[in-house]
């Protein structure tokens, strides 16, 4: 005789809870094999890794080294641009304010580094950022010391043809970095991500990071 009822719905049950939990690990490694396989990429990619020497908007010097242990939320842009730096500072500034509401998170710092030296002085980037975040430090330099911080991050930047009043625009790469604690390149979130899409990536980096350098 076959087994009672009551006999082959537990064996059933076991069966498929085991199932579930052989999925649930097979998940889970996949999983770690990604997020191993990304760490690698991109600690060869090591985007951001050079190094800064800029002054902000209060002219005082600043490398790179000093916003190691924080989370940095960057943008590079210029002064005069119309309408997209500032649509993206705003978004910017709204990320970190969604995330500033969050109790036990650690603090997010918004940065600007003009890719606009030339009529980006101290000054003018103090005038500037004082339209955004409260927080939001402001960066500028030489035109070689800019120059430098861009291709730290890989960002392309070119000045346009001036017109008859000497204004030009500056084409320039728009992205929005996140930078962990040790100061590299995590994500990156284009004009398409939403303030609140943003806050949540950043979330989520904050809830599983693991340094990328030993």
């Amino acid at each position: 005789e076959g087994l009672p009822l009551g006999r082959r719905l537990a064996v059933v049950a076991v069966a498929g809870s085991a199932a579930a939990a052989a999925w649930l690990y097979l998940r889970e490694e996949k999983g770690r094999r990604q997020r191993a396989r990304q760490r690698a990429e991109l600690r060869a990619l090591a985007l951001g890794q050079g190094d800064f020497r800029l002054l902000d908007q209060e002219g005082r010097p600043r490398r790179k080294a000093d916003f190691r242990g924080q989370w940095v939320l960057l943008y590079f842009g210029f002064t005069h641009c119309p309408d997209i730096c500032p649509e993206e500072l705003e978004k910017l500034s709204r990320a970190v304010e969604l995330l500033e509401r969050e109790p036990g998170l650690p603090p997010l710092q918004p940065l600007f580094i003009t890719v606009d030296p030339q009529r980006d002085d101290v000054a003018a980037v103090r005038r500037y950022v004082r339209d955004f975040h409260p927080r939001l430090l402001g960066l500028t330099g030489s035109p070689e010391e800019v120059r430098a911080a861009a291709d730290a991050y890989r960002v392309y930047a070119s000045a346009g043809p001036e017109d008859e009043d000497g204004d030009y625009i500056v084409d320039h790469t728009v992205l929005i970095y996140l930078l962990g604690p040790d100061g590299l390149f995590l994500d990156y979130y284009g004009r398409s991500k939403t303030d609140a899409q943003i806050a949540q990536s950043v979330r989520r980096h904050m809830e599983t990071y693991e340094p990328l350098l030993d």
